[in-house]
């Protein structure tokens, strides 16, 4: 066993910790870990032990440790899809997403190709006006015009969506609409098998028992901090993708019934403090057919590539952070039970339950602002069950950002589990482990547990060169590509 020899005399503590790690019995075997993470940001580290027995022969045809581990300890990716998070764990998301999409558009992973002559839109639902803000106007023919203030702002001006008359801008309106985002797509699905009934002359029932409206949508935050919905919806036959819709069910009867449905969908948020609210989408209604392969601008490929771009966004893309603001040691009340069961206020926030103050914040005013009304809505007994407070850094959303009806085509879980498959098959075939028998049924146990997350200092210093070297890779196949080359 090495000797890790006297390492005071490194000023770095990550270079010290890198000492200290290269001095281990297997230094290749902890390269290997955080290589394999492909540049995770903050792996998750875990301790247990895993077999796989043939019941049969009561063999045990594979099985693991962290004890055997140099570190004493497994790291795992983080998996977290936002790209301001973990840019490698976002790219990997965003993949998948790709595939979960484009295999509803064109067929693949178990999804017959028979499925893009189906009738499919992509539509995109917006929220209402709160009050007037800056933006870059164009005309009807597509030339840009000066925003309300009388400004041509550039793309990258600070001040877009941000309100002409702060004062006057809704805000309580407009956080609310977040919170409800979720639940007014949900009714808007409702309301849009009803109009295809109604347009159509059938029952629900009727419908239901001919026509499956299948759909994968994808929230997206505009500059003026309220989200809207982009949305890839299709018709099926009963029996979803592998069925065939009937040929009374067009794309013409699709868009008709969309546009219709949104204007229904409404949701009344009853307040004596706010007043009534109502909750529906603006008037910017936008649905498009999706061509087939190659014929068109709104092409499959077009399509999923945009929808996989969104799903590794989140708030912060509209100027907000992207951590929560809610105290962790008092949960956000602001008093923690003594042990005489008194409420003490709790030090770490002086009783506000913020984690940081909202003042200091590195925001737009307009966001803190926002930031401000969900904090207060969610602290007013009739908005409780909303727990606005803890959605506060998301200026009031807590819908899911992606989500998919159950027949639009395979699952996320499913593209993770070939994936971890085919790695499993090929480290069976590197230690030399014959494959198993597909008709034997295998037993596997396992115990993990939580360790930390992150890595060890010099571990951060492998990760990274792993980080520069992906790059590196990515930017030279890019290159290749722009100049044409016949390999790529």
């Amino acid at each position: 066993m090495n000797r890790t020899p006297d390492l005071h005399h490194i000023i770095s503590p990550a270079v010290r910790d890198l000492v200290e790690l290269a001095n281990l019995d297997n230094f290749d075997r902890v390269t290997e870990q955080v290589r394999n993470l492909r540049g995770c940001t903050r792996p998750v580290n875990l301790v247990g032990w895993t077999a796989t027995t043939d019941p049969a022969t009561k063999t045990v045809l594979r099985s693991y440790s962290t004890a055997d581990e140099p570190t004493g300890r497994l790291l795992t990716a983080c998996g977290n899809r936002r790209s301001s998070r973990c840019p490698a764990c976002s790219r990997l998301y965003a993949a998948d997403t790709y595939h979960l999409i484009k295999a509803g558009l064109s067929g693949g992973k178990n999804v017959p190709e028979a499925v893009r002559t189906h009738p499919r839109v992509f539509a995109t639902l917006t929220a209402p006006s709160f009050g007037p803000v800056h933006n870059r106007p164009t005309t009807s023919a597509g030339k840009p015009r000066p925003c309300r203030c009388g400004t041509h702002h550039p793309e990258d001006a600070p001040e877009l969506g941000t309100p002409l008359k702060p004062k006057a801008y809704d805000y309580t309106g407009a956080v609310l609409w977040n919170a409800h985002a979720g639940a007014l797509w949900a009714r808007f699905t409702t309301y849009l098998r009803r109009e295809l009934a109604a347009q159509l002359g059938m029952t629900q029932k009727a419908l239901n028992a001919a026509l499956r409206v299948s759909f994968a949508k994808v929230a997206e935050y505009q500059k003026r901090g309220l989200v809207h919905f982009h949305a890839v919806i299709r018709f099926d036959g009963p029996d979803g993708h592998t069925t065939a819709p009937p040929a009374w069910a067009t794309t013409d009867a699709l868009t008709h019934a969309i546009h219709a449905a949104a204007r229904r969908a409404v949701l009344v948020v009853e307040s004596d403090t706010t007043g009534d609210r109502r909750i529906a989408w603006g008037k910017k209604i936008d649905v498009r057919e999706i061509t087939t392969l190659g014929d068109g601008e709104l092409t499959d490929q077009a399509v999923a590539g945009y929808v996989a771009k969104y799903a590794t966004k989140s708030a912060e893309d509209s100027g907000t952070v992207d951590r929560s603001l809610v105290c962790h040691p008092c949960a956000g009340r602001g008093y923690l039970r003594g042990p005489d069961n008194f409420r003490d206020l709790c030090t770490d926030c002086d009783g506000t339950g913020q984690a940081e103050p909202l003042k200091d914040l590195r925001v737009q005013q307009h966001v803190r602002q926002m930031i401000r009304t969900a904090w207060a809505l969610g602290h007013l007994p009739e908005f409780a069950e909303l727990k606005l407070w803890k959605w506060a850094h998301m200026l009031g959303f807590r819908g899911h950002f992606s989500t998919k009806s159950r027949a639009y085509s395979t699952t996320l879980g499913a593209l993770r589990d070939v994936r971890h498959a085919w790695r499993t098959a090929q480290a069976q075939a590197r230690a030399g482990l014959p494959a198993p028998d597909e008709n034997t049924t295998l037993v596997t146990e396992c115990s993990w547990q939580y360790l930390a997350s992150g890595y060890r200092p010099g571990e951060e210093l492998l990760a990274a060169q792993t980080r520069h070297d992906t790059a590196q890779a990515r930017d030279q196949t890019e290159r290749a590509k722009t100049e044409g080359d016949p390999w790529l």
